[in-house]
Formats: structure tokens, sequence, C-alpha cells
């Protein structure tokens, strides 16, 4: 893949998830806790953000921000509204932090360890783990924010 291919990836993403916080009926839709499962639709969203900021929007794009991932799960960091605003700011940094990278920097050695192995991480196997991680996490969301309206009509 190349840069190109990797912005579009992200920008239809986060513009899925984005869509699905804007779905949720209310804002304390957004943070009920489903039986059987670990986290509200809140709580990954802020991860995501937390996620993203860092590895691409920081160590890519240079663009400050420091991670609380603990909070990430344990807190309401942001409003419904809010949430949406962080999103509408990763549409705007993702492109612009990949578009700063040659199509021959992706086969480069990534700056720090992500993905828990001992060998090198190539940045482009650093976002496609993180494109499949955006994706995955986009999908509990679904599945979450369908179940909470349903509870809360």
């Amino acid at each position: 893949m190349n840069k190109e291919d990797y912005i579009f990836l992200y920008q239809r993403d986060l513009k899925k998830l984005k869509a699905e916080i804007i779905a949720y009926s209310d804002e304390d839709s957004l943070w009920i806790k489903i039986p059987g499962t670990l986290n509200s639709g809140g709580n990954l969203c802020q991860h995501l953000i937390g996620n993203l900021r860092t590895y691409i929007g920081l160590e890519l794009g240079h663009f400050p921000y420091i991670r609380d991932r603990e909070a990430e799960f344990s807190s309401r960091l942001f409003s419904q509204s809010q949430l949406i605003k962080e999103v509408d700011y990763l549409l705007e940094i993702i492109p612009e932090s990949l578009s700063q990278i040659s199509d021959e920097a992706l086969s480069t050695e990534y700056s720090q360890e992500t993905l828990s192995i001992a060998e090198s991480q190539s940045i482009g196997l650093v976002l496609t783990h993180l494109s499949m991680h955006l994706a995955y996490h986009t999908g509990q969301v679904n599945y979450h924010r369908r179940i909470s309206n349903e509870k809360l009509q």
C-alpha cells in the first residue's frame, strides 16, 4: 500500500466512527456498560482518539499530544459533542501526518515499539495494524450503540 491508500482507509473509517458516535440516542447511552463487555462506546472512542493521536499524530505528524491511556477506559474525558470534535480533528491531522512521509518511508523502521514484537517494525506495518485496530473497535462501537439505544427506548 502507499500513503494515499492509508489516507483513504483512515478517512473512511474515522467517518464511520463519527457516524456511530452521532447515532447514539443520547449522551448517557454512550457510557452504558453492557453485561459481557468491558468497555462502553464512549470509552472505546476515547481509546481510539488517544491511540491515533499518539501513534500517528504525534509520532509521524509531530502534533503535540499527551496520552493518558488508563483514563481512556476509566473516565469520561469527553462529552458526545467533544468526541465528535476530536474525531473531526483526527480527520485533519491523520491525512496531514501521512502526507508528510514518502511512500519509500513506509518500509523504514517506526520510531517506537507498538506491536509487542522483538523485531523491528516498519511504518507501513504499524499503519496497517492501527487501521485494523480502528476498524475493530469501530465495529465494537456499532454493536454497543445498537444495544444501548435499544435499552434506553
